[in-house]
């Protein structure tokens, strides 16, 4: 889950440039790089002071308390993944993960690292779920 109260601009970079390393980014659904912190009713993370002071009230629509990143900034690059996302689901998965890194980029005002070469090999394809319930 990419987005909590203590992500920042370059972690969030940081964490992309991880799986970009790892040779995962066939293996990540697009959906994933977007995910926020969901604070249901009752979660354990309430009684913590630090976490009580950036959530609003219990909203019985979404069951969970909505929370407001201190920088502005974070939330308004989840939100354009989210519908980056959201707007494109039969895109492929590293054309997506590439238009995030560049928006994750931008934002944290970081250059864009060039795209990785092909392997000498090519590799099977990663199976993955296409249902949009599934996550």
């Amino acid at each position: 889950m990419p987005f909590t109260p203590w992500t920042t601009k370059a972690g969030y970079v940081d964490l992309l440039e991880a799986i970009a390393g790892l040779d995962l980014i066939d293996a990540v659904a697009p959906i994933q790089l977007a995910i926020r912190l969901l604070v249901p009713e009752g979660s354990r993370l309430l009684e913590l002071a630090e976490v009580r002071r950036f959530v609003g009230p219990f909203d019985p629509k979404t069951l969970a308390y909505p929370w407001r990143h201190a920088d502005p900034d974070v939330d308004r690059l989840q939100a354009a993944i989210v519908d980056l996302v959201g707007r494109r689901p039969g895109a492929s998965r590293t054309a997506l993960f590439a238009r995030v890194r560049e928006m994750a980029c931008a934002a944290a005002g970081r250059p864009v690292p060039r795209a990785a070469t092909a392997a000498a090999r090519p590799r099977t394809a990663v199976p993955y779920l296409n249902e949009p319930w599934y996550c």
